[in-house]
């Protein structure tokens, strides 16, 4: 004759341990996750500095889209997978060329406009830009200092984008610490598109600027 055997209850120690362990591997993989998305496809990050307004203020959060330019090799600089090269006018986040020979976590992240490409020549005139000759209008450029110019923030001789870097500027021309004083950033350097404000404070006013969530950047 068989016997079915009476199923028991679990123990409590056991349930809480099979609890636990669920939570933990939920955990692990949630931080794993997190970490493949911003490693690869899009990154937040904060505006610190003056140095885009209007276009970009102080206390604006934005997402990056870094899988756009491609994702970076552990065997090579040159990146892999790329949907495009950067391209005139794009706005990009980038590791601070000067922080290069720093640690790796007193690196700084800077955001500007790109303005020179591979090959091009710039040339700065009385604040106006010009790309290969022809003046470069930015309509998102703002001058602060009306026409008081100084060095070679407004007047820079001719200089010509090695291979693999780009010259870039701040939006707001007269306070934007950019190419035209430590010149270029390298391809390698870049990492990702500025593509949409999901969050904005006013620190001023104590409270959101409602009207810049969820705009796109241009």
């Amino acid at each position: 004759m068989a016997f079915l055997r009476k199923k028991t209850a679990a123990k409590p120690e056991a349930a809480k341990k099979s609890q636990l362990r669920d939570w933990t591997e939920a955990l692990i993989v949630a931080a794993i996750l997190a970490l493949i998305i911003r490693t690869f496809v899009v990154q937040a990050f904060k505006i610190p500095s003056g140095s885009m307004e209007d276009t970009l203020l102080i206390g604006d959060h934005l997402l990056v889209n870094k899988f756009i330019y491609g994702t970076q090799s552990p065997f090579s600089d040159d990146p892999v997978l790329a949907i495009r090269q950067p391209e005139r006018g794009d706005i990009i986040v980038f590791e601070f060329p000067e922080d290069k020979e720093k640690s790796y976590f007193k690196r700084r992240d800077f955001i500007k406009r790109v303005v020179g490409l591979p090959g091009d020549t710039i040339e700065i005139r009385n604040k106006n830009v010009f790309v290969n000759g022809e003046r470069y209008i930015t309509p998102e450029a703002v001058y602060k200092d009306g026409n008081l110019t100084a060095g070679p923030r407004d007047n820079m001789p001719p200089v010509t984008v090695p291979d693999d870097k780009y010259f870039v500027m701040g939006d707001n021309r007269d306070r934007s610490y950019d190419s035209r004083f430590w010149r270029f950033v390298d391809r390698s350097a870049i990492k990702g598109l500025a593509f949409i404000k999901y969050w904005s404070w006013d620190s001023e006013k104590f409270m959101p600027r409602w009207g810049r969530i969820g705009r796109m950047i241009e």
